[in-house]
């Protein structure tokens, strides 16, 4: 708020009502809105699951399949197949956190760190599924095939998520599963796996979360759990709960449409580049140009759509292969994303874990993993063949 209040503040050069009028339009953009109405989607899902059984249903479900010392990595694995199936980190996060935040109740262990580790597995389908935002943008802003990025990014990323998951499955070791784990209702599992199922699938995500709402409620009325204006009082709950997160994105996207208005996007690339020599150099620039403005807009999409054109330009003049350029445009951005506390992402999944979003940062190894492999990418030359 009070960066808000202090960039409609600064912004000179025009009236009040039109700086108004300018933080309005970003907060109420076409990608501000459409996220939004995923929020009120997904709040009244997860709210109306929650009342009818489903969570407690589906991790008695995965107490029941998986020993405790592997729920770390399963929930990671998950998080990663998801992903990669859908190519949203949003659609993997609505439909995971609520199980992460039932299996840490009933494990004992911490809310963050299990939040975490889906969140940060989200991104892997993020960063290299086919039918990802931020590969079709990457691909087509610098030319280049996605299966040739996807190569690419594979010899970048892959190595960190198989170390990753080698340590969740060392850090949950100590995780101990209840030693009495109750009767799985089979039936409340239901909606979660019908979600799972239809974004797998690659339905729209609004689509999907409609579709787990109906099931929601329909199964809790038939098994008696509620009744219809039960089922609406829960929506409406769930809706009410996002309340806080819907404000907050609506100013980001306020706060960050004045900093594009003023300028402030286009100073901070024409400093970045102002200094580069030779290969590397620019691979370096291309990396943190893409994680500064993903800082600012807080969307690795709108990033990686906004220092396509110029990264383009810094790659053909230092001669930077444009499937490395990509990779690293996708990974860099996903990597800033996954760790910025006012993300879509880690907003969703702290709200969905009924968290602060500062308290999931820590324990978001995925994102860091990933933003260190690239840069070690660039300073090592790796792959050979690419660099």
């Amino acid at each position: 708020m009070f960066s808000s209040i202090y960039a409609v503040a600064i912004s000179g050069g025009f009236p009040l009502s039109k700086r108004i009028q300018t933080f309005s339009k970003g907060a109420g953009s076409q990608n501000m809105m459409l996220m939004l109405w995923i929020f009120v989607l997904a709040g009244a899902f997860s709210n109306t699951a929650k009342e009818m059984g489903s969570i407690d249903a589906t991790v008695n479900l995965t107490l029941n399949i998986l020993p405790g010392n592997m729920i770390l990595a399963g929930l990671f694995l998950a998080s990663c197949f998801i992903s990669l199936s859908i190519g949203t980190s949003v659609g993997t996060i609505v439909a995971l956190v609520p199980i992460a935040a039932g299996l840490a109740h009933s494990t004992g262990s911490s809310i963050a760190f299990l939040a975490a580790v889906v969140v940060g597995g989200a991104f892997f389908g993020d960063n290299l599924s086919f039918i990802s935002d931020t590969t079709v943008v990457a691909t087509s802003t610098q030319g280049c095939k996605m299966s040739d990025k996807f190569r690419v990014n594979s010899f970048i990323v892959v190595p960190a998520a198989a170390l990753l998951l080698i340590i969740y499955f060392f850090l949950g070791s100590d995780i101990k599963s209840p030693t009495a784990v109750p009767t799985v209702e089979f039936v409340k599992i239901i909606p979660y796996l019908l979600v799972l199922g239809m974004a797998i699938l690659g339905m729209n995500v609004m689509a999907v979360l409609v579709v787990g709402i109906l099931s929601a409620g329909i199964i809790g009325m038939i098994e008696g759990t509620f009744d219809i204006y039960g089922w609406f009082g829960f929506i409406g709950k769930g809706i009410i709960g996002m309340g806080e997160l819907i404000i907050i994105t609506m100013m980001a996207g306020g706060l960050l449409e004045i900093i594009r208005e003023n300028g402030g996007i286009d100073y901070v690339i024409q400093k970045l580049t102002a200094h580069v020599h030779g290969k590397r150099g620019a691979e370096f620039s291309i990396a943190l140009l893409v994680a500064i403005v993903d800082i600012c807009t807080a969307n690795n999409t709108v990033a990686i759509i906004t220092v396509g054109g110029i990264s383009k330009q810094i790659g053909d003049r230092f001669g930077v292969d444009n499937r490395k350029c990509a990779s690293i445009l996708d990974t860099m951005s996903c990597c800033v994303q996954g760790i910025i506390p006012y993300g879509a992402q880690i907003l969703m999944g702290a709200g969905l874990a009924g968290l602060n979003p500062i308290e999931i940062v820590p324990y978001l190894y995925y994102p860091f993993a990933i933003g260190a492999a690239t840069l070690l990418a660039i300073a090592f030359r790796y792959p050979r063949r690419y660099s």
